[in-house]
Formats: C-alpha cells, sequence, structure tokens
C-alpha cells in the first residue's frame, strides 16, 4: 500500500515551508563538515611526513631526504577545505535568497558538489601514480 504524499505546503509553495528551509541548513552543515574534514585530513598528511622524516633520520643518524610530497598535498588539502567553506557558506546564502523570493528551481544538480568529487577523485589518481612510482 503506498503512503499519501503531502503537499510541501497548503498553497503549494516550497519557499513557505520551514522544512525547506531546515533541509538547506542540513545540506549547508554536511558542507561545513565536508570542509572540516578536508582540513582535518590535510592537517594530517602534512605532519606525517614530517614524523616520519624524523623516524627515518633517528633510526639511520643522517639527515632525511624528503620530496614534499606530503606538505603540499597536505597544504593543497586545507586549502580546498578552506574554499569548500567559504563556497558553502556562499551558496547557502543564496539558495535561501532564492527561496524567498521563489526563484528556486528544483532539480538542479549542485555544481559545487560535482567539481568536489572530480577534483578528489584526480588527487586520489595522482597519489595512486605517486605510492606505484615512488617507492
Amino acid at each position: 500500500m503506498m503512503a499519501m504524499v503531502e503537499p510541501v505546503s497548503k498553497d503549494g509553495s516550497a519557499e513557505k515551508d520551514p522544512r525547506v528551509y531546515f533541509a538547506a541548513e542540513r545540506t549547508f552543515l554536511a558542507w561545513i563538515r565536508t570542509g572540516l574534514g578536508l582540513m582535518g585530513v590535510g592537517f594530517a598528511v602534512s605532519r606525517f611526513g614530517l614524523f616520519l622524516r624524523e623516524m627515518t633520520a633517528e633510526r639511520s643518524n643522517l639527515p632525511a631526504h624528503s620530496t614534499g610530497f606530503s606538505m603540499w598535498s597536505g597544504i593543497a588539502l586545507v586549502a580546498l577545505g578552506v574554499v569548500v567553506n567559504v563556497s558553502a557558506a556562499w551558496r547557502h546564502f543564496v539558495l535561501v535568497r532564492e527561496l524567498r523570493s521563489g526563484t528556486w528551481e528544483a532539480g538542479r544538480v549542485s555544481q559545487s558538489a560535482v567539481a568536489l568529487a572530480l577534483l578528489l577523485a584526480a588527487a586520489g589518481v595522482g597519489m595512486v601514480l605517486y605510492l606505484i612510482l615512488v617507492r
């Protein structure tokens, strides 16, 4: 048996239904968590390279050689996290304005999410190549 679907609001307008704003806020907070996660992972990646250099130098009593890859990739991830958080704030502001004015269009693809997914996939491919080629 199929459940009846309630209309968005009594007059059918999404911009007056508080659930739409709550959903927009949940999405905004998810983007904030994503940005913070990227910054945290970036910091850990950057510091892990330093940790490995120190461990190598301590064991061999020789200065450790470093490519700097972990530091720069960590910095890039932190910067990407900052960009994600700033763009999330901007996108949330625009979305709420569109909801209030009634110009919001349902079914639009999140260009930010697609761009972030493709960028992270490219970074993953780059890390795989690095791990394969540098031993």
